[in-house]
């Protein structure tokens, strides 16, 4: 705990990002009768029954020090989904940072062998030089700011009916972009100190 709370409390130096990493699932859902159109003075309305598309996953990368996100669906969030994504992190999102410190929860996916598993031994070790791993102590996922920012996510985009995964990808992208360009940020005030006080039951 105090590793990741630490890391939050440390300066922002772009050439050694902070980058919150998390995933949530997402429910497809589809109408099944079109919704009746917005009037004056009447919302737009929803027929209660809906259709069943399975489900998908929803990667959230987040500097918080920065005010940057990006969010990435997948079918699955299996050990090679992993993988790609902290490539992606390495090489398309921050490819002139010397290293870069990611938070993220013990979930069995999160792990360097997930690297090993999906690349060749050389690729996988090529991207580990480049990452950090700090990882939330069990039972303290709340720890990961990246938690956060799904919450946001949740609550201003995807409380609503998404009936595929191209359809959520748009969306969130589009709520993505309008976060960035805010330059949205967490203001994170939960220190080490306060960790050792309130939580002093974790320590013995």
């Amino acid at each position: 705990m105090e590793d990741v709370l630490d890391l939050y409390a440390q300066a922002y130096d772009e050439t050694c990002p902070q980058v919150c990493f998390d995933e949530r699932p997402c429910e497809l859902r589809a109408d099944v009768r079109e919704p009746l159109a917005m009037q004056p003075g009447q919302p737009l309305r929803y027929d209660t029954e809906y259709e069943r598309r399975g489900s998908c996953n929803l990667f959230m990368f987040f500097q918080p020090q920065a005010g940057w996100r990006h969010t990435k669906v997948t079918q699955h969030r299996k050990k090679e989904d992993f993988a790609e994504c902290m490539r992606e992190l390495v090489d398309v999102h921050f490819p002139q940072a010397q290293v870069i410190r990611v938070v993220l929860d013990n979930l069995s996916t999160h792990s360097p062998s997930a690297l090993y598993e999906a690349f060749a031994p050389a690729e996988a070790l090529r991207i580990l030089k480049k990452l950090e791993f700090h990882y939330t102590p069990k039972h303290g996922s709340w720890l990961n700011i990246a938690e956060i920012e799904l919450s946001v996510l949740v609550h201003q985009c995807l409380n609503r009916r998404l009936p595929d995964t191209p359809t959520l990808q748009r969306e969130a992208t589009a709520w993505e972009l309008a976060r960035n360009d805010q330059r949205a940020k967490v203001q994170w005030s939960f220190s080490v100190a306060d960790a050792r006080t309130k939580l002093s039951r974790l320590y013995l």
